[in-house]
Order: C-alpha cells, then structure tokens, then sequence
C-alpha cells in the first residue's frame, strides 16, 4: 500500500482525565516512557501521519512534533468530537489520504499490525468501518473511518450524540481480532492503579 494511501493517525488526548485525577493522562509514565510517546513510536510507521487531538494550551504537548488539534464541538463532546477534527483536520491539509485511525493516547501496548488488520477486517466484510476487539470485547476508540463520514458525523455530534458505538451501528462495523496472551494489546491505563499495572506490564514484557 502506498505510504499516501495509509491511513492518518488521530491520537485522541482531548479528555479531563478525571479517573486519573486531572492533569494531562498522556504524560504519565509507563516503562520510562510516557504513554504519548508510546502510542507515537508504535503507531508512526503503521500510519500516513499522525495528529494529536488535544485541548487547552497545546505548548504542553510541543515536544512531541505532531500537528495539535482541538474539537471543534464544544464542551468536551468526547471522543467522537475527536475523531471529526481529525477527519477534519484530513480533508483540509492531507485531502491525499481517504481513512483516519483513531487512537487512544492511554493505551500503551498497542500491536504493530494494527492498521493492517483493522484495514482487511473492513475490506472483507464489505463495510466502512472497522475496531479493533480482545478479550471478548469491542474496542470502538480503536477504529478505522472514513474521512467522507465527517459530515454525518458532524449532523450527529451537533444533534447529541456522544456515544461512539451507538453513531456507528447505522453503519455496521467489522472487528479485527488480538489474542490477549500473553496480555492484552488494548489495555488502557484510566486510574492510578491501571498505571501501576501498565508499568509491572512493561517490566515484565520490556519490548511491549
């Protein structure tokens, strides 16, 4: 596949980190690391660019070197308002690139076949969409879409809707598979004890 072709990869950081306690979830620590730098460093070569959808003052993620975009829906409008202005953010400045993947900034294993798989999922079940499951269970953050689906999407953020699984299921979504041994890929660190659990992770599976 052409490296223009691969999808943009929208790392989703536009939330209040209220589980964790506030300040900026992305920031913390994992393994020496932070989780941001993580997702960044197994997510670049899967995807055609990635963009940080962040909010607030965006100086405190300048380091990273990615594009910073804010929702466009206020009010903290939840991750479908992320996943629009990355859309968004596509179609006016990469209009080369017909896909995003949404990803979120706490999940700090994520598999490096990601994109690929989440790709064929869609493409054999003849649909538009496709996330990323484990364990039993769906992951709709974790998703390809197409840039083309940012005006529906827009007519039903500006309607209400927050709910990702709930915008999708008019579509119908395909779900690309992981095992979770020996751990799963998905684990997202939401609380101080996930990031504890994350770190024992990371020790135990250094190259996590």
């Amino acid at each position: 596949m052409a490296i223009e072709k691969l999808p943009l990869g929208v790392i989703l950081a536009g939330g209040q980190s209220s589980r964790m306690g506030g300040g900026d979830k992305p920031l913390a620590s994992v393994g020496g690391r932070t989780l941001l730098n993580r997702v960044i460093h197994r997510m670049r070569a899967q995807c055609g660019g990635l963009v940080l959808n962040a909010n607030g003052d965006p100086a405190r993620f300048a380091d990273y070197g990615l594009p910073i975009i804010a929702d466009e829906i206020e009010g903290f409008a939840g991750p479908l308002a992320g996943i629009l202005a990355g859309m968004d953010w596509a179609a006016k400045n990469r209009p080369e690139i017909t896909d995003i993947v949404s990803l979120p900034a706490d999940c700090p294993f994520l598999p490096d076949d990601l994109v690929g798989m989440l790709l064929a999922a869609r493409a054999d079940a003849g649909l538009r969409l496709a996330c990323a499951a484990s364990g039993g269970w769906a992951h709709p953050v974790i998703a390809v879409w197409p840039v083309a689906m940012r005006y529906d999407l827009f007519d039903a953020l500006v309607a209400g809707e927050r709910k990702i699984d709930r915008f999708t299921a008019r579509f119908g979504v395909a779900q690309a598979v992981w095992s979770t041994d020996p751990f799963d890929p998905f684990f997202n660190a939401n609380s101080p004890d996930d990031l504890a659990a994350a770190n024992a992770l990371a020790a135990e599976h250094p190259d996590a």
